[in-house]
């Protein structure tokens, strides 16, 4: 099936189609909300109510918009939710270290996890997800201009972190630093 039939299928109410879409955009979603709850359990929870949100509100789903960035508007405001809810405060851990392998190099992770809930998202979105700030105004309700800005901010504030917490990494990003890093 082609990817833009699957929005219009799953707009129309196809419960096989939900189960496409949980095939198709399952496992990013739930990197994508690991990267903000930092809770595996957590973050399997946020996906599967994404899900059912996105399901109950499909009849709201525009066709002419991305399926799978409506689907990360929906996740954001529900790991935030989670957060809020339980208050929780994302944490690097024994668990949050194994779920995260592969993923981003443990020094970064951890300074990561000192940035805000948004930036964060922010950070993931664009770096590793490759969204333009267009999309991500779209998932977070704001003004694109406005999210670049605060983008670098908080870049900005990861890099500092780096540079404090972790000195034996010299960091090599294309954020415009030109040292080497340390293998």
């Amino acid at each position: 099936m082609e990817h833009e039939n699957i929005g219009r299928n799953f707009a129309a109410g196809d419960e096989t189609e939900l189960e496409t879409v949980i095939k198709l955009y399952g496992h990013a979603l739930l990197k994508y909300c690991h990267n903000i709850i930092c809770d595996y359990h957590e973050a399997q929870d946020a996906v599967q109510i994404t899900f059912i949100k996105a399901y109950e509100k499909r009849s709201t789903f525009k066709v002419d918009m991305n399926l799978y960035t409506w689907l990360h508007k929906i996740a954001y405001n529900t790991c935030v939710d989670i957060l809020r809810s339980k208050k929780i405060k994302p944490v690097f851990d024994n668990q949050t270290r194994q779920n995260n392998s592969g993923y981003i190099p443990e020094h970064i992770y951890k300074a990561i996890m000192t940035l805000k809930n948004i930036d964060r998202a922010l950070i993931y979105s664009h770096i590793m997800e490759e969204k333009s700030f267009e999309e991500l105004a779209v998932i977070h309700e704001k003004n694109a201009a406005a999210l670049r800005k605060r983008y670098e901010r908080a870049k900005k504030k990861l890099v500092g972190i780096l540079k404090k917490d972790y000195p034996e990494y010299v960091i090599k990003t294309k954020w415009g630093n030109e040292h080497e890093t340390k293998s």
